[in-house]
This record gives C-alpha cells, structure tokens and sequence, in this order.
C-alpha cells in the first residue's frame, strides 16, 4: 500500500489555490486553507473535485484511500483529522459543493 507522502506528490499542483471552501446547500461546513498543516488536505480535496465535481458518497470513499494510513488513524482517534473525519461522515444523500479560492 503506497504512503500518503507517496499519493500526494502524485496529485495535481495546488499553487493557485489560497483555500477550498466546501458548502453544504448555501452553508458554509469547512474552509481548509492552503498552508501547512492543511496543504495536502487542499490537495486531496482538489483532487476529489476535479474528479467528481463535488464532495459525494464516491468522492468520499476515493478520499479514505487517498488518504492513506492516515484514515485508519482518524477511524481509531475521532477528531485527530477533520479533513477524514468529515469524508467518513458523508452519505450517500450528501453532496457538498466545492468552492475553490485562488491565491492572490
């Protein structure tokens, strides 16, 4: 199984972007900001929606294998990873729109 350092320098470049905000209807649920600490969550979420259009039940579960090892250890420690734990609670009734925020 490859490491997420691995999955992630493998996804397309996220320079341009300052955040990804993620809105549930007009409901504003997450604004991950491009910095560390929260890049390669931006990374993983631009991925996702560059595939998918928006975070869904199949965006979610491409996002847990993304992740990498880093998913069974948000499974194991609820509220150790936000950007997981939120991918593990969306439902198959759920989308959450993308809203990505380009870097000045």
């Amino acid at each position: 199984m490859m490491q997420f350092s691995e999955i992630l320098s493998a996804l397309p470049e996220i320079n341009h972007l300052a955040a990804i905000e993620l809105l549930d209807g007009e409901t504003r649920v997450a604004l991950i900001e491009n910095k560390p600490g929260s890049a390669g969550s931006v990374r993983v979420y631009h991925a996702l929606f560059q595939e998918f259009g928006a975070i869904n039940a199949a965006a979610a579960a491409r996002g847990l294998i993304l992740y990498a090892e880093h998913t069974a250890d948000a499974i194991a420690f609820p509220g150790k990873h936000p950007n997981i734990d939120r991918l593990l609670g969306i439902t198959d009734a759920q989308q959450l729109t993308v809203k990505l925020i380009a870097a000045e």
